[in-house]
């Protein structure tokens, strides 16, 4: 896990809002791939400039149990069922692409990776993730 403070955040992306971000088209690749380099706080970059200023925690990519609920951000389930195939393929022949979440301690957002979630959860396969989750001071 990486702790990362955020200051200058746009607060595009809040936890009490349900926006979609655009990503960059590596990180898109990244993402749809797997392969994510370390540090996260790095590579996730141009997400983690889109939230409120504050300190997070980064996680990943882990695999979210059965019965953790993931909450969407964008129109569930994904109606791009020809990207939910190119999903399922993936996924069946060993490749493990990953979405990001983002918590609030109570709920975890899907900020991307829709289709990759629906193609999991239809393989039956535990979605790979990474968390973006706020960190909270013990105060």
């Amino acid at each position: 896990m990486e702790q990362v403070t955020i200051s200058g955040g746009t607060g595009f992306l809040d936890v009490n809002k349900r926006a979609r971000a655009e990503l960059p088209q590596a990180l898109r690749i990244a993402l749809a791939t797997g392969q994510l380099r370390r540090p996260l706080a790095t590579t996730l970059g141009p997400v983690l400039d889109l939230l409120v200023d504050g300190d997070y925690r980064v996680s990943g990519p882990e695999r979210v149990p059965d019965d953790q609920s993931l909450t969407p951000t964008d129109t569930w389930p994904p109606s791009d069922e020809a990207r939910v195939g190119y999903y399922r393929t993936a996924i069946r022949t060993g490749h493990r692409p990953v979405a990001v979440v983002l918590g609030d301690g109570e709920r975890e957002l899907i900020l991307d990776g829709h289709h990759k979630i629906a193609a999991y959860r239809a393989e039956e396969i535990a979605p790979a993730v990474v968390r973006i989750a706020q960190a909270y001071s013990a105060s």
